[in-house]
């Protein structure tokens, strides 16, 4: 696993993140508030970001050798609320992953699920795993802001590559 191709991974998730992230915050709180279906991993478009918005915090405290109870997320209220805190996130994220180098990808990772069982896992796989995981949920919302709204932009790993290259807009 090389570190440019995990690096490069984290600036196409930010990217995405925050492409869905603009265009849901223009359709306004209450919208976004509104259950769209029980089909979904949660109901509301809100819940949605904030459980990416958890899911990569409670990965990079676990990186970094910290213990979380519950996911984070849950208490930021409004898309607005997750904004800050996803921003100061991001910069942790980024200055972490920057400061890795290959060998620490081989690393294992002790961590505690949400059953309160212990598990060990290489640290290269779980970096995979938070940006794939986002990519599921991303589509959930994409699906979610065509129901409610119209359909938003491409967020694919191409279009990613095409726009960071001045080769799409």
């Amino acid at each position: 696993m090389s570190v440019d191709l995990i690096r490069g991974l984290y600036d196409y998730h930010r990217w995405a993140n925050r492409r869905l992230f603009d265009v849901a915050a223009a359709l306004g709180e209450d919208l976004l508030s509104r259950e769209v279906g029980k089909q979904f991993s949660y109901p509301t478009i809100r819940r949605m970001f904030g459980h990416l918005y958890g899911a990569d915090r409670l990965w990079l405290t676990r990186w970094t050798g910290g213990t979380v109870t519950s996911v984070p997320g849950a208490e930021l209220t409004t898309l607005a609320s997750i904004r800050a805190p996803w921003d100061d996130l991001e910069r942790e994220q980024r200055a972490y992953i920057e400061g890795l180098s290959a060998a620490d990808y081989d690393r294992v990772i002790q961590y505690t699920g949400a059953e309160g069982k212990q598990f060990r896992a290489p640290l290269g796989p779980l970096l995979q795993h938070v940006a794939n995981h986002a990519t599921h949920h991303r589509s959930e919302i994409a699906t979610m802001l065509t129901m409610v709204s119209t359909s938003p932009p491409d967020t694919g790993l191409a279009t990613y590559l095409l726009v960071t290259t001045n080769q799409l807009r």
